[in-house]
């Protein structure tokens, strides 16, 4: 079944009790037991709910793997991963990263004594150098986030098996409509899937899908000793995104492609990132392992000047944290996403004063972009 088949007809869309096509919200914490010495699948809801299972279940078929979880937001996902290693162990990660996993990493983590190396993933040689005895994940996001930076996943698992360490891919950008980094030899998949699952700007949340059942138990076991997972309710709320995201996300990439080629010609914007965008680094392996370049684009003006009076200007969209949902948001990278990443690591990294971020959303794209163009002066 093709995954635009799948987001609608997965296992569990009909209720098996009622027909209903809308899943059922389970609204319970804990569950009568008929039998003592036989507990029924169900106890307790931190350790599973009904809701919850449909959820988990059909974002594993989307991105092909063992199991799914879902979890309050989308840091909760990704702590709860990072969680599954232990003192000592070694773990690679892209440089340009979302702003809160590199707080995780650097004040959280580095106090439970799990080691990092931040690495220019774009460039295997990095990655391969910064391999320890002691490596036991490489940790991507592609693309990167805010400067879609593409990683070749393939290759990087190649890396990784030297070693037997996992490879850990933040599928957020892309979700599994464009990229299945399973199929490419991923062993876990992460996402927020605030952002284009959810689609709407309405619920906080976090999914992951594991590879196989080994991984998949070291991540219920923590999921179900930390619990952090999401309520009912709001797995409803991705369930029912999960249905529109084809429609939704395909129109935005649509509409990011027209922006990215007028702001491209441009004489007054620095430059356009866009993994699909030509001369892009990373043009072609993105196109190897993702169908497009997403709906979400970075670009930087030639001065603060600019930058500052666009962001004040803008219509018909938000300026605003996050991304994904059916308006565009416009974000500003220093003091949003990455403002957790001290100055002068993210000058390194390009993440500057000038650099926005955009999201594009539902919108016709003659309103964006004459939008955008009263913006900039």
């Amino acid at each position: 079944m093709r995954t635009g088949t799948l987001l609608i007809h997965s296992e569990g869309s009909i209720d098996n009790v009622t027909g209903a096509l809308s899943t059922p919200i389970y609204q319970a914490s804990t569950y009568h037991q008929f039998d003592i010495d036989n507990f029924g699948k169900y106890d307790y809801s931190r350790s599973g709910n009904p809701t919850r299972d449909v959820l988990e279940n059909l974002i594993a078929e989307l991105e092909g793997g063992d199991r799914g979880f879902a979890f309050a937001s989308g840091m909760a996902a990704i702590c709860s991963v990072l969680s599954i290693f232990s003192a000592g162990d070694h773990i690679v990660i892209c440089g340009d990263v979302y702003g809160g996993t590199y707080r995780a990493v650097t004040k959280l983590f580095s106090r439970f004594a799990i080691e990092h190396t931040f690495v220019d993933a774009s460039n295997l040689q990095e990655i391969e150098g910064a391999i320890k005895e002691n490596t036991k994940a490489i940790y991507l996001e592609t693309p990167s986030n805010p400067l879609l930076k593409v990683t070749d996943i393939r290759e990087a698992v190649k890396i990784a098996k030297k070693s037997a360490a996992l490879v850990i891919v933040d599928n957020t950008f892309m979700s599994p409509l464009l990229q299945k980094p399973l199929e490419l030899g991923a062993d876990i998949v992460v996402h927020s899937a605030t952002k284009f699952i959810g689609g709407h700007s309405d619920v906080i949340s976090g999914l992951v899908v594991t590879k196989d059942k080994e991984i998949s138990d070291r991540v219920y076991q923590v999921q179900n000793t930390f619990g952090a997972v999401l309520g009912p309710q709001d797995c409803w709320l991705l369930i029912r995104g999960l249905k529109t995201l084809k429609v939704r996300l395909i129109e935005a990439q649509k509409s990011a492609e027209a922006l990215v080629k007028w702001l491209s010609q441009r004489e007054d914007v620095e430059k356009v990132y866009y993994p699909s965008l030509e001369g892009h680094p990373g043009r072609e392996v993105h196109l190897s392992q993702a169908k497009g370049g997403g709906a979400v684009f970075s670009f930087k003006f030639k001065d603060i000047g600019k930058t500052k009076y666009f962001l004040k200007y803008i219509n018909n969209a938000a300026v605003a944290v996050s991304l994904g949902g059916v308006e565009t948001i416009v974000s500003y990278p220093v003091k949003m996403s990455h403002a957790a990443i001290p100055r002068e690591e993210r000058e390194k990294l390009g993440v500057t004063d000038t650099l926005i971020r955009v999201s594009v959303g539902l919108e016709d794209i003659e309103d964006l972009i004459e939008s955008f163009e009263k913006a900039i002066i």
